[in-house]
């Protein structure tokens, strides 16, 4: 199955990155898309990076201390 490629930017692009590696436009343009299909399949989602960091860095254990006004003004000397 034939693909037209109908912009002049497009093809310009195919031309030049089939020059660079001394292949045909055609080579070059399956050689573009493996990598971008590569590299989308590499992609972690945000979601997963932020459960492997909690993961990696977890909170602290509670200590039981209740997180109110007289803690805080204890902790900046009774201010």
């Amino acid at each position: 199955m034939p693909l037209y490629i109908k912009g002049d930017a497009t093809a310009r692009l195919v031309a030049e990155l089939a020059s660079r590696r001394g292949v045909t436009k055609q080579a070059a343009a399956r050689m573009a898309v493996e990598a971008e299909l590569r590299r989308e399949a590499e992609v972690v989602s945000l979601a997963q990076r932020l459960a492997a960091w909690r993961q990696a860095h977890p909170l602290p254990p509670a200590i039981g201390e209740t997180a109110d006004k007289a803690f805080f003004d204890d902790l900046s000397g009774g201010l």
